[in-house]
């Protein structure tokens, strides 16, 4: 099933600096996003909620993107280094910013994106989309 694919404000920006190797990572990513959802990503992220209805992909080196569901529309919310020795720049740090909670201290695991039952994304409620897509006018990096 295609999905439209969707940026964040932050998203565009951080899409919009993507130069060379990182671009077409990202491009190929947004092609395969668009035609199989959520078999594109990695795995789910775990913790507090919106968390575990959040898929990543690593891209190339520590590059992340971050995507959330909602019906047909896969919605790409952040792109960033994971640069776990700093967080001003690590894309987790505003990750949890977006989503209005704080770090998680325990460790995370990663289960498929994909539900293992049916093979389907897992879905955010439009309420849930529609507040992270306003904090994410508010973010600056």
């Amino acid at each position: 099933m295609p999905y439209t694919v969707m940026a964040t404000p932050v998203a565009e920006r951080q899409i919009r600096g993507l130069r060379g190797p990182r671009r077409r990572a990202y491009e190929q990513f947004e092609q395969a996003l668009a035609a199989t959802g959520c078999a594109a990503l990695g795995y789910r992220l775990t913790g507090e909620d919106p968390l575990p209805q959040l898929c990543v992909k690593h891209l190339r080196g520590a590059d992340r993107v971050v995507v959330a569901f909602d019906r047909r529309v896969a919605w790409v919310l952040l792109i960033g280094p994971h640069a776990a020795g700093d967080q001003a720049a690590d894309v987790y740090t505003t990750l949890y910013e977006l989503a209005g909670i704080t770090r998680p201290e325990q460790p995370r695991t990663k289960p498929p994106c994909c539900s293992p039952a049916d093979g389907s994304a897992p879905q955010l409620e439009e309420t849930v989309i529609d507040e992270l897509l306003q904090r994410a006018r508010g973010l600056r990096r």
